[in-house]
């Protein structure tokens, strides 16, 4: 089951970056060229704030469950000395939980929003900001062979 809900959040963390990166620049457009805020927009931010929140999801699922770098770890004495048992077991956790919160404030703010010029730099903010702290708590494998960017 572990390895499963592992692969599971690997794999979806794809959905959320191209959503994202997509909710980003579609915002970015609108707001510069002054569009009007269409279904797809709409589409698009909700898309990357449901694919946020079955991370989220998944993720609480191997922390408080499977994981032995989640809860397990952050219940041994030490683990706040260790980096990796800190980051998976602390920062890694509540950085992606206020990401995720972030998008969702940002769907509601822009869902609120008077104008489609508002509606866009809103988005634009709020998603742009927890992009930038998703992409700052991904686990790359670049750094760390044993954390591949696939897994299989």
């Amino acid at each position: 089951m572990y390895q499963t809900l592992l692969l599971l959040h690997s794999w979806s963390r794809w959905f959320v970056l191209l959503t994202g990166i997509f909710a980003v620049y579609r915002a970015y457009v609108g707001w510069s060229g002054r569009r009007p805020f269409t279904k797809g927009d709409n589409g698009i931010s909700a898309s990357f704030s449901g694919f946020m929140w079955l991370q989220v999801l998944i993720g609480l699922g191997l922390y408080f469950g499977l994981s032995p770098w989640g809860l397990n770890a952050m219940k041994q004495a030490g683990a706040m000395k260790d980096p990796t048992a800190r980051f998976f077991g602390m920062e890694h956790v509540v950085v992606m939980i206020l990401a995720t919160v972030l998008a969702q404030v940002g769907r509601i703010a822009l869902k609120k929003a008077p104008e489609d010029t508002l509606k866009h730099k809103k988005a634009f903010t709020y998603f742009g900001i927890a992009l930038l702290l998703v992409l700052l708590m991904i686990p790359w494998g670049i750094w760390n062979p044993a954390r591949p960017l696939f897994r299989f």
